[in-house]
């Protein structure tokens, strides 16, 4: 219980940004307790509304996640490098540590933390749209790291040629549970409406470049070095964000 509570009261609260650079990306995977939905929702509130009131200068999102088991929050973060891992936190969040302890913890059965490197090389190259609501997260567990990310490598290229860029933000993560993915892509989108528009999965973008052998071959590598996959969809959270 210490060290969730450590991560809630020290983790630095800032929005996730693209960059051409590669950068670290924090996340804080908050499964709250069947029933203590509202009473999260309102901790998170109290502890935002302190937070502003002592000049925290840090900015934040929270995501919720849309399908599987639980009541499931992703808060978010950035650091430019492992550096920042050395800093200690602010004294906005501090000052705020007991709203955390009496309001928040009571209400969260488990916190999930984790550290991925974003991928600059396979991703797209344009800002997170600032009208984004939603991100589909496809994870993946794999057993040829090398193999993966030449097919990755592959996609990307053929997308961003026939699309002017990446959909999304290729991540690796930095270590881990078990049952944490190796490596991840988020795709933004505004709304679940535009889900409902139509347009080419990579696999046939991939095809109309390079003909059905090449992508069968490639599709073919793909399965082979993967190990396990899944995906979500995650709901930005703006009363809960900064």
């Amino acid at each position: 219980m210490k060290k969730l509570l450590y991560l809630m009261l020290l983790l630095p609260l800032l929005v996730v940004a693209q960059e051409n650079e590669s950068f670290l990306l924090n996340l804080s995977e908050i499964t709250v307790k069947t029933g203590h939905d509202a009473q999260f929702v309102e901790g998170v509130k109290a502890w935002k509304e302190c937070y502003l009131e002592n000049k925290g200068e840090d900015n934040w999102n929270m995501w919720r996640r849309v399908q599987g088991e639980g009541n499931v929050y992703t808060m978010t973060s950035v650091m430019a490098n492992w550096a920042e891992m050395d800093e200690k936190g602010d004294p906005a969040g501090k000052e705020c540590r007991m709203i955390v302890v009496n309001l928040i913890m009571p209400h969260v059965e488990s916190v999930h933390y984790n550290i991925a490197r974003s991928k600059p090389d396979v991703s797209r190259s344009a800002p997170m749209p600032e009208d984004t609501g939603l991100v589909w997260v496809y994870s993946v567990q794999v057993n040829n790291s090398t193999d993966f990310n030449e097919v990755v490598s592959e996609i990307s290229k053929a997308v961003k040629k026939a699309e002017g860029d990446g959909r999304g933000t290729w991540y690796n993560v930095m270590g881990g549970a078990p049952e944490v993915p190796h490596y991840f892509i988020g795709i933004p989108f505004k709304n679940f409406a535009a889900l409902d528009v139509e347009r080419d999965g990579v696999w046939k973008v991939y095809e109309k470049a390079h003909g059905k052998s090449k992508t069968d071959a490639l599709r073919a590598k793909f399965r082979a070095c993967v190990d396990k996959d899944w995906s979500y969809m995650y709901t930005l959270q703006k009363e809960l964000s900064n």
